[in-house]
């Protein structure tokens, strides 16, 4: 199913049994995944702009670039400033972009993107997204090949605010397997202050902390594979499916008693950004779990940039699958 609106463009819906999604042609972000008439993204209305940037796709970085400059092979790069009030460039290039559909199936859908030398980015890139549909998982696989002649560092990001049903989140249990944190400077958001250990600080979620009274934008590192973190404490986190005992990925998780949302990721997203803003669009305070293979400013610090040769591709994914 297609239909033209607004200013995400066309909404391309897939179904799997009782779960169904939905894509956006502008930016080709997530705005719609629910199980039955349960929603387990924070959505907006299709004639509608995505509101603080859920469900956006970022690249070819995420977060915000400072200054909007930075050095490529000796040589100054300005990028559009894209936030004005603190004069970064924010999210890529892409996310208010028209993808081009490539292939559009019953329970999965992929889209295509060029990005050209333009002002700030002087190697072109291709990129292709595909979602796919399991019965109570979804999946997102990114593929970003270079096109040009000269190598480049690239990050891959997504901005999807996940919620149980119509629970409120502060009655939802946070768990993340991040051994490392680089938090937010007040009222800064750049520079980040220096990356810490979470051991014996307000930054351990790793055995489930609930949210209520937790206010976060923070970028979290030192991603621990094939467990959801340590073992629940206090009887607020959930135990660990068999089958993510070694899997390989990162487990980020959200729940609610038995219920919860398994964010997991491919390796190479090495960081995750959790942002709880107060006053999302239509339900208050949200949060949202931000798969990013690089952090902020990477442009500049080179910090978990993807290198790509010449002709060269990267793949990765990462995806939502539900329990209970």
């Amino acid at each position: 199913m297609a239909n033209p609106t607004g200013p995400t463009g066309e909404q391309f819906e897939i179904t799997r049994g009782d779960a169904r999604a939905v894509i956006t042609e502008i930016g080709a972000g997530l705005r719609v995944f629910e199980i039955g008439d349960v929603s387990y993204v924070e959505t907006f209305a299709a004639d509608a702009a995505p509101p603080k940037g859920a469900g956006q796709i970022l690249l070819p970085w995420p977060n915000r670039t400072k200054g909007a400059r930075w050095t490529y092979q000796g040589e100054t790069q300005e990028l559009e400033v894209t936030e004005p009030e603190r004069g970064n460039a924010i999210h890529g290039l892409t996310r208010h972009a028209e993808w081009t559909l490539v292939e559009h199936a019953e329970s999965s859908i992929t889209f295509e993107i060029g990005i050209e030398v333009q002002p700030g980015w002087p190697v072109p890139l291709h990129a292709r997204i595909r979602y796919e549909l399991a019965p109570r998982e979804l999946t997102v696989t990114h593929d970003i090949r270079n096109e040009g002649d000269s190598p480049i560092g690239v990050g891959v990001g997504a901005h999807p605010y996940f919620r149980l049903g119509d629970l409120p989140t502060d009655e939802l249990t946070l768990t993340l397997s991040a051994t490392r944190v680089r938090p937010a400077l007040p009222d800064a958001q750049l520079p980040y202050g220096d990356e810490q250990d979470v051991d014996g600080t307000d930054y351990d979620f790793r055995a489930g902390r609930l949210l209520a009274g937790v206010d976060l934008d923070t970028a979290f590192t030192g991603l621990a594979k094939g467990v959801w973190g340590l073992a629940p404490r206090r009887g607020l986190g959930v135990a660990p499916p068999d089958d993510t005992a070694g899997d390989g990925r990162h487990h980020h998780v959200l729940s609610h008693g038995e219920k919860s949302i398994d964010v997991w990721t491919d390796p190479d997203f090495r960081w995750v950004q959790v942002f709880t803003p107060e006053d999302l669009v239509g339900r208050g305070r949200a949060i949202a779990l931000e798969p990013m293979t690089c952090p902020a400013d990477a442009l500049n610090s080179g910090d978990d940039l993807i290198d790509l040769e010449p002709g060269t591709s990267w793949t990765g994914s990462w995806g939502v699958k539900i329990h209970g």
